[in-house]
């Protein structure tokens, strides 16, 4: 188990995909756990947590670049150093 004291607070936005603006490498140095309505998600790509929802890819459909379509769900949103 680390240490998540010494661990950088992480940010209100923030986004898996490496080509968004809200994306920040350092964060993903170590695993971050989201918590969505008291429930943990695992496939969360973006979450802002003062706006409270998160995007979620959808299983099948695929936007004209072949990239999956993200659904917002809304929610009280908690993130947090596994």
């Amino acid at each position: 188990m680390t240490d998540t004291k010494s661990l950088p607070a992480l940010p209100d936005r923030l986004s898996v995909n490496p080509r968004s603006p809200h994306h920040v490498a350092d964060y993903f140095e170590h695993d971050i756990g989201i918590l969505v309505n008291g429930k943990e998600r695992f496939n969360v790509e973006e979450y802002c947590i003062s706006e409270g929802w998160v995007k979620i890819p959808s299983p099948k459909a695929l936007d004209r670049h072949g990239q999956p379509l993200m659904m917002t769900v809304k929610g009280t949103i908690e993130a947090f150093y596994k």
